[in-house]
Parts: structure tokens; sequence; C-alpha cells
């Protein structure tokens, strides 16, 4: 008599899902403090929030959160800087940021709603 046994396979859950479902379209950054300021992007990927910024960098990412509501990453981009978002979603066009880290050589830290507002115009 042969016995096989049956244990279960781990599931990998895909990462970082909580962005792949925020909504895509016009995005206002109301960045806070200091350096107060209008941003507008037009966002295809909530994963390009992780990078603002660094955008279109390749940077070598570690998702240190992935929750269903919250995620933080730390990000290197060699020879250009590095950098750690915390990004919070209130809804699925609604989040709250916070960003720090080093750009051309020079520190940065923001703290920022973002909040879709329409359609891109192309």
């Amino acid at each position: 008599m042969c016995l096989v046994s049956a244990a279960p396979v781990p599931v990998e859950k895909p990462v970082l899902t909580m962005l792949d479902h925020l909504d895509r379209g016009n995005w206002e950054l109301r960045v806070r403090g200091d350096e107060a300021r209008v941003e507008r992007i037009c966002l295809d990927n909530g994963r390009r929030l992780i990078q603002l910024r660094h955008p279109q960098l390749r940077c070598e990412q570690v998702v240190l959160d992935d929750g269903a509501s919250e995620v933080t990453v730390q990000y290197t981009c060699k020879g250009q800087g590095y950098g750690r978002t915390h990004i919070r979603r209130e809804t699925n066009s609604l989040v709250q940021i916070d960003s720090q880290g080093i750009a051309n050589g020079f520190p940065f830290s923001f703290a920022a709603e973002a909040r879709r507002t329409g359609e891109c115009r192309g």
C-alpha cells in the first residue's frame, strides 16, 4: 500500500495588487508642507505612484508592506538615488502618499494627497 501525503502548496498572492486596483486617468497630487504645490499626472498604472521623484527609471524595488489598503516600497536606482514610499488607499480614486529619499543628489521628503480628477487628455 502506498501512502501519498497531500501537503498544502503555498499560493503566492500577487504583489502590490492594491495599486493595480486604483482608477486609471488624470490624477492631481496636492503636496503638503513647505513645498506645497499641485502636480498633475496621467496615471495608467497605480505603481507609478511609488517612484514619483524617479519617473521612468528602472529601479530595484523591495516591498516592505503589502496590505489590502496600504503598501510600503523601498527602491534603489543605481547611480540615480533611492526612495521609500508609503501609499494608503482611501478609495480607488483617492490615496495618501508619503515619500522620502535622494533624487538628483538632493534629499526629498513629501506628503501628498492624490485624487483622480477625470480622464487623461491626449
